[in-house]
């Protein structure tokens, strides 16, 4: 890897894919060597469109330093143990993998060679969260709640609306919140395009998740109740609002007697960033300085595991004898 430029690839070019392309085409400190897909068409259509070059995978892990794999969940495992084998850094899209024992695999491979492996959780690199995270630092928090709710999309997802959107969510609560989970449930919709969530930290704390792909309007938030205020996070604006309240106090005008309560709100000042830009970057750097991923693999598989067993809970059928209890009371 040269001092001055980190020279990367992209497996898999589809919608986000491409968006990979584009930002390593982009950035001062990356160089696109080239793009792989299974689609030679697809492929060649990128490569023409970020002046760089269509290569079969073979040649593209000879020519770069750093990949990101962004085809289909189901391939990850396998296109990420080729490239880290020939020892190339690799991102690779959320979920991880399929199967969290190869999610180890890979980890130790990465180990072994002294690779970078990240995890592209890229809500991460939100500057609403990085700014949050210092913001939480300083709070009490009773409890955290988060929307991710849209219409249908005219695009075919092979994941489950866990495994997609609540996803990101859980990787964020997990980063913001302290202790170990001590309980948790989930429900869902038996199509798996609607879920909701519930957590409980050893610390106390709980956490309320909800997910959708058939809600008419699109959210994507964050709220924090916490001892003194609640924090209000929308990803979509990149914003925060911090609501207070001011001390309770009685007001006599001599013939009446009142209450009064005001509550001030804070807007932060975020810095506007496009996340995909701050993620590649962050990437290509920990490859290039041999430091540690924003979001490593073992980040990655715990996120992993806790969203799987949640995606299972969402899609099971409720035992019978229990509805029938409930039916009964």
């Amino acid at each position: 890897m040269t001092d001055e430029v980190v020279n990367a690839g992209v497996i898999g070019v589809g919608s986000m894919g491409q968006n990979h392309a584009r930002v390593y085409d982009e950035l001062p400190g990356t160089n696109l060597v080239g793009v792989f897909d299974v689609d030679d068409e697809r492929a060649s259509g990128v490569a023409a469109q970020y002046g760089t070059t269509a290569r079969s995978m073979e040649g593209l892990l000879e020519a770069a330093d750093v990949v990101s794999i962004a085809v289909p969940t189901q391939f990850h495992y396998e296109n990420a143990k080729r490239a880290l084998e020939s020892d190339v850094h690799v991102l690779v899209e959320k979920p991880f993998v399929d199967d969290p024992e190869n999610g180890s695999e890979l980890i130790d491979i990465a180990d072994d060679r002294d690779l970078t492996l990240q995890v592209g959780h890229i809500e991460r690199f939100n500057p609403v969260v990085q700014t949050l995270r210092d913001l939480v630092e300083d709070l009490d928090i009773y409890a955290v709640s988060t929307e991710r709710v849209g219409p249908p999309i005219d695009r075919a997802i092979d994941d489950s609306v866990v495994m997609d959107l609540m996803i990101h969510d859980l990787d964020i609560v997990l980063d913001i919140v302290d202790g170990d989970i001590d309980s948790y449930n989930a429900v869902g919709t038996p199509d798996c395009r609607y879920a909701n969530a519930t957590l409980r930290f050893d610390t106390g704390v709980t956490a309320s998740l909800t997910t959708s792909r058939v809600t008419q309007e699109k959210v994507r938030g964050l709220t924090i109740s916490a001892e003194d205020c609640r924090v209000k996070v929308d990803y979509i604006d990149q914003s925060i609002e911090i609501h207070r309240s001011s001390v309770p106090a009685h007001i006599d005008d001599g013939s009446l007697v009142r209450h009064r309560h005001e509550n001030f709100v804070e807007t932060l000042t975020v810095e506007q960033k496009e996340p995909l830009k701050s993620e590649l970057s962050s990437f290509a750097n920990a490859a290039k300085t041999d430091s540690q991923p924003v979001v490593d693999g073992e980040q990655g598989l715990r996120v992993l595991k806790l969203t799987k067993e949640l995606d299972e809970e969402a899609k099971s059928i409720p035992d019978q004898k229990r509805r029938v209890q409930v039916d009964a009371q």
